[in-house]
């Protein structure tokens, strides 16, 4: 007899483990930066890409960055609820691959920036890429530093607005 659910869509457990291996990377990666790295160290690596060590308390674009401090409970508390959210949703759409991996990357991403803002206190950001085109909107062309969980969570979004698109599509 086969179980229930078997067939050609991905498990719960496939989703959560994807999440689990964006969280792995992640940390990994922020790992090998502090063991590598002082705060504000900068490696050029081409002439539009370094690694740095930054640090940021607040979310993206430093948003909150200069409160007091209750931004990282906030943003614990953010992130681990829309965590949950993510499940609910993964378990309400199993059949729906692109949307379910979306959420994933999103979940993925959010939980590694939580685990940092518990471990440390802020986020590790050490992704750096600086173009001159860049310049009007970002000092020097400088955009803002980031991390594997920030990509992950970037991805999650680009897939989630395909999916719509597609779901649109598919609907006319």
């Amino acid at each position: 007899m086969a179980k229930r659910g078997s067939s050609a869509q991905p498990s719960l457990a496939v989703w959560l483990g994807l999440a689990a291996l964006v969280i792995v990377l992640d940390q990994l990666t922020k790992v090998l930066i502090i063991g590598s790295f002082q705060l504000g160290d900068s490696q050029r690596i081409t002439s539009f890409f370094n690694l740095v060590r930054v640090h940021n308390s607040g979310a993206a674009f430093s948003f909150l960055a200069g409160a007091s401090g209750w931004q990282r409970w906030f943003f614990v508390v953010l992130g681990l609820a829309a965590s949950a959210f993510i499940v609910w949703m993964m378990r309400s759409h199993p059949g729906q691959k692109l949307f379910c991996f979306a959420v994933a990357m999103i979940m993925g991403g959010a939980l590694g920036n939580v685990l940092d803002r518990l471990v440390h206190g802020y986020v590790v950001d050490f992704l750096q890429f600086h173009f001159d085109f860049l310049s009007p909107l970002f000092s020097g062309g400088f955009f803002p530093s980031f991390n594997l969980a920030d990509s992950a969570i970037t991805l999650g979004a680009g897939c989630l607005i395909l999916d719509e698109i597609l779901r649109v599509k598919r609907g006319r």
